[in-house]
């Protein structure tokens, strides 16, 4: 859908870009399967020469998916490992390629068809991107949970504190929306969004709740920014606000923010809980009246402190590291023949 890394708001794309340039520095020789307009220092296989959404298709994109796992898959023998951010339409790959495949999932696992075929699939190798994603699958094959890494060192840092709220994301009920817009008319403070309109829901939640808000004079829309607008946005801001009601995988957001100095006000959901501390990188609440409290607070917390917790925690070095700790054992078992396709397909079949 996008280039790596991406021009603007994307989440995978854009981890894909940190792990990819990390190990490339590490000395290793890296191949990205992507689309043609990507930007990676290592050699680049274009599955699509110009990025869909770039070129403005808004159609279904399984297909595309599909090609680009076979181009990855036909060439195999090249790799001493292969790892797949195709979500669910990397699994046959894992399962029948001789490369050994390591699949990282970066959505959601709980809807969707997807528990059913995680358990069809149950012997493939899986990296998580947090526990609480992986917390209703326990009996997938998962070989680690990495939590992502981002080139947080770059973004600025103002240890003094802006007047205005932050939102950066996607305009769409699950992140928040209305309850980040209903806190910044509670705290009487400003709401700066910086988030992608794309899709037909996104564009009718824009109209219903972001657009009165406008006019109302509580938010200023920046629309979809890269990161010369975004980060400077996450430092001059009192808080970054993070109120979506759903089980969020990751949130690079919250990491953004912090990298920056920028506590996070963030619904007590879903991997937050793993990424934020309470009372030290920002707070976790469980509805407004909570968030309104943390506002109030906030002001308590050291920046520097949070920054420097987020460099360490979230670096591209400490990810690549647990990664390649990932593919060393996947490539070692794959020569002694325990993670062999036929062999696993038997273990499989007897314990069926």
């Amino acid at each position: 859908m996008l280039p790596v890394p991406p021009p603007t708001y994307a989440g995978t794309e854009r981890v894909v870009a940190a792990l990819g340039d990390e190990l490339l520095r590490l000395g290793h020789d890296v191949t990205l399967f992507a689309p043609g307009d990507s930007e990676f220092g290592g050699r680049v296989e274009p599955t699509i020469e110009q990025s869909l959404w770039r070129s403005g298709y808004k159609g279904d994109v399984s297909a595309y998916m599909q090609v680009s796992v076979a181009k990855a898959w036909e060439q195999h023998e090249r790799f001493d490992i292969i790892h797949s951010h195709a979500e669910m339409h990397g699994f046959l790959l894992s399962r029948y390629c001789p490369t050994p495949v390591v699949s990282t999932l970066h959505g959601r696992l709980d809807a969707w068809g997807v528990p059913e075929l995680l358990g069809e699939f149950s012997e493939i190798p899986l990296v998580a991107i947090s526990d609480s994603q992986r917390r209703w699958h326990p009996d997938a094959n998962w070989v680690a949970t990495i939590h992502h890494g981002l080139p947080l060192a770059a973004m600025p840092f103002s240890n003094t504190p802006g007047e205005y709220l932050a939102f950066v994301g996607r305009i769409t009920p699950e992140k928040g929306v209305e309850d980040a817009i209903e806190l910044a008319r509670l705290t009487g403070r400003r709401l700066k969004m910086a988030a992608k309109v794309y899709d037909a829901h996104e564009r009718e939640h824009f109209k219903d709740v972001v657009q009165p808000a406008i006019d109302a004079g509580v938010v200023d829309f920046l629309g979809e920014v890269g990161p010369a607008q975004r980060d400077p946005l996450y430092a001059g801001a009192f808080a970054t606000i993070m109120l979506g009601a759903w089980p969020e995988p990751f949130g690079l957001v919250a990491i953004e923010s912090l990298g920056t100095g920028t506590p996070v006000v963030a619904r007590r959901a879903g991997a937050l809980t793993e990424t934020i501390e309470h009372g030290v990188d920002g707070f976790l609440v469980d509805d407004l009246t909570e968030a309104n409290l943390a506002i109030g607070r906030v002001g308590q917390l050291d920046r520097a402190e949070i920054r420097r917790r987020a460099l360490d925690r979230f670096s591209p070095n400490r990810m690549a590291d647990e990664y390649l700790g990932v593919y060393r054992r996947l490539i070692a078992d794959r020569r002694n023949g325990s993670g062999s396709p036929p062999q696993r397909e038997l273990v499989r079949a007897a314990r069926g």
